[in-house]
């Protein structure tokens, strides 16, 4: 049990403050162009480990545009859009944002996979939809005071939809048996593929600070917020199930949040509080659905 609760603390702890980190990243380099550098690091990481582990990495040729779609949306898009949401908003509340990935993840799952969307399921997305308007309505009645901020919201829940039909596409290449390691090194790789392009297309330069914060930022997010969390994760899964593992998502944001109100003095008044516990029972609702 002890080594449970560390697990799930750990897990909690490196997702939590992987939003700070991206946000002190994106600031130094375009995030297109740091996500694809993340995404290949992850990528390689992933194989390496499944071949270490002895496992193939081959995929089905049925289940190959699959995988890419969920690289492109889920390791892709989604993080871009993450990174350029903590541009304009708080890395506490984008990540609070991006927890409402759940909800989008339900209505994905309707929409591509035709799976029942249940009355507790519906009520959450209500709720989490409700939260999210609650943090997020100040901001766009304001719109001609602070578009900045707006287009943070935007962007985080950009990255909400996109996580949430990724993740939604991924539990079908689940059941279709690909190994968990072997979807994310394909699928990172697939993003690396999507922020590179992205990259040429808006002609960003390609080139990223050779600086020692920069690459430690990039060693944390790549090594630590992503590969190793996304194991103990899966680890976590197979201890206690899906369902209760699915809690550190809801606890995630708190410790991001946390997290901001120290170093980016994120001040937490009535509205954010009660529409983060909005968003968060939402997404409560939903995993237990």
């Amino acid at each position: 049990m002890t080594a449970t609760v560390a697990l799930f603390l750990a897990t909690v702890l490196f997702w939590g403050s992987g939003a700070i980190v991206t946000s002190l990243q994106a600031s130094a380099s375009a995030p297109e162009l740091s996500v694809a550098i993340r995404m290949l690091l992850v990528g390689l990481g992933m194989l390496g480990f499944s071949i270490a582990t002895g496992k193939p990495i081959t995929v089905a040729r049925g289940d190959r545009p699959w995988v890419m779609m969920q690289g492109i949306l889920f390791f892709g898009l989604a993080f871009i859009a993450f990174y350029k949401a903590t541009k304009g908003i708080p890395s506490g509340i984008a990540a609070l944002v991006l927890s409402s990935s759940s909800l989008f993840a339900a209505i994905a799952s309707r929409l591509l996979l035709n799976l029942r969307i249940s009355r507790r399921a519906t009520i959450g997305i209500v709720c989490g939809l409700l939260g999210l308007g609650i943090v997020a309505a100040p901001q766009i009645f304001a719109l001609h005071l602070n578009p900045q901020t707006l287009a943070g919201f935007v962007w985080a829940g950009i990255a909400a939809v996109a996580t949430g039909a990724g993740t939604a596409i991924a539990a079908r290449n689940q059941r279709r048996g690909v190994p968990i390691p072997v979807l994310m090194g394909w699928g990172a790789l697939c993003g690396c593929g999507f922020g590179f392009a992205w990259a040429v297309t808006v002609g960003t330069s390609l080139t990223i600070p050779i600086s020692a914060g920069y690459l430690a930022q990039l060693a944390y997010l790549a090594i630590v917020a992503s590969c190793v969390t996304f194991l103990m994760y899966f680890t976590l899964i197979e201890k206690v199930g899906p369902a209760r593992a699915a809690y550190a998502l809801t606890v995630v944001p708190i410790v991001a949040i946390t997290i901001s109100v120290i170093f980016e003095g994120l001040h937490v008044d009535t509205r954010l509080a009660f529409g983060g516990a909005t968003i968060l029972l939402g997404n409560i609702l939903v995993l237990n659905a």
